[in-house]
């Protein structure tokens, strides 16, 4: 068993001005009493260094329980050299961040949470339960929607979690944090009427096809910005999602794969092809390849821009904030459901990579048991009512038993 021992601390000899004296046979340090004497841990670690740390003569206990747990996490495999852990939060999660195999939009979003933190300079050893905690009630108390809250703290979990992984701390000071609730979606989903969408659309000008793909096929505003006419088929009724367009700004602006999943063919009526078709017509655009939807300078849209635009809109129309152009594809769906739309086809349509993800946001709209039950006896009471309304039962005589 490895125990600590008495130590005599000593410290550099300093010459005269200042510099530390050294051995001149040897070349080191020459070091002197302080007449503090401490107990001394020690041990050897999985990496063939060894490792010490100084506790108070008072603390001796403090400092055999700091042994037995780094000679059992030696043995168990769960060693952490405690020297990796000084590393500063800014400089691990820049390297982290760098050797993720991330889109451009996720590598942003992600920077975004991770520089939200205020121990940017604390090294990862240092950081505590406490300093998350407080981070999360200051962004909610400064008005940050607990959606956007959350998500940030998924960025900042996954970080700590890669430092456990690799052995740079042994534990995430993060793990049981708590992220405020997020409203249900059926309190926060804003779900536009026809009323409204009519409004929209007259109001919209030459961003009018944009908004029209959007509610009429369900496209994400990067979908909709990186259409093609080559994406329309205009005979099928059909439209393909192969790419979109990711960026905040004109320089970073480019078109890359759909999402995971998200690749795929609409059904789409056949007044959206030709309101398209129409579209083509007054942008005079012909060859294939050409963007659907430019800007009124030949730009194309994204996420800052067509947001503009959106807003707009919305003002002219008088909508809430809340409204926002991802509502239209919310109002999609919702039609959709509303039209008897199993899961399955309404995952498609949206390009969810799985039915679950549907479910998990689209899952209030669909009519619950007791929705179906009540319709259910509702058709039947109609049955027997127009039965007994009819011709036959009204001249039905009556029955006189004997």
């Amino acid at each position: 068993m490895v125990t600590p021992t008495r130590y005599a601390l000593r410290r550099p000899v300093k010459n005269a001005d200042g510099t530390t004296r050294r051995d001149p046979d040897t070349g080191k340090t020459m070091s002197e009493p302080t007449g503090v004497v401490v107990w001394r841990a020690r041990y050897k670690g999985p990496d063939g260094k060894e490792h010490t740390r100084h506790f108070p003569m008072n603390k001796k206990r403090d400092a055999q329980r700091w042994l037995d747990e780094q000679t059992a996490a030696t043995v168990t495999g769960q060693f952490v050299n405690p020297r990796a852990g000084n590393v500063t939060w800014t400089t691990w999660t820049a390297e982290w961040v760098e050797r993720q195999v991330w889109a451009d939009g996720t590598v942003e979003a992600a920077q975004t949470a991770l520089q939200s933190v205020p121990w940017g300079d604390k090294t990862l050893n240092s950081i505590l339960t406490v300093d998350v905690d407080t981070w999360i009630k200051r962004e909610t108390q400064r008005g940050l929607a607990a959606s956007t809250i959350r998500t940030r703290l998924n960025y900042i979990q996954m970080v700590f979690r890669g430092a456990v992984r690799e052995k740079i701390i042994a534990t995430s000071p993060a793990v049981d944090a708590k992220p405020p609730r997020v409203r249900k979606a059926e309190a926060a989903m804003e779900i536009l009427t026809a009323e409204q969408v009519s409004a929209v659309l007259e109001v919209a000008g030459h961003f009018r096809g944009f908004v029209e793909v959007c509610v009429y096929a369900g496209l994400r505003l990067g979908e909709a910005a990186g259409l093609q006419i080559a994406d329309v088929n205009f005979l099928g009724r059909v439209i393909n999602v192969r790419r979109q367009i990711q960026g905040s700004s004109l320089a970073s602006t480019k078109p890359v794969p759909p999402k995971f999943g998200s690749e795929r063919a609409i059904d789409v009526p056949s007044d959206l092809t030709a309101a398209l078709s129409a579209h083509i017509k007054d942008t005079r655009i012909s060859d294939p390849g050409e963007y659907l939807f430019r800007t009124p300078l030949g730009h194309l849209y994204q996420r800052n821009n067509a947001g503009e635009e959106w807003r707009k809109i919305r003002t002219r129309v008088g909508l809430p904030d809340t409204v926002t152009l991802h509502t239209l594809r919310h109002t999609y769906a919702s039609n959709l459901i509303a039209a008897g739309c199993d899961v399955v086809t309404v995952q498609r349509a949206l390009g969810h990579s799985t039915p679950s993800i549907t479910l998990n946001v689209y899952g209030h709209l669909w009519p619950t048991a007791g929705d179906r039950t009540r319709a259910a006896a509702a058709s039947f009471m109609e049955s027997v009512a127009s039965f007994a309304d009819s011709p036959r039962t009204q001249n039905r005589k009556p029955q006189v038993g004997g």
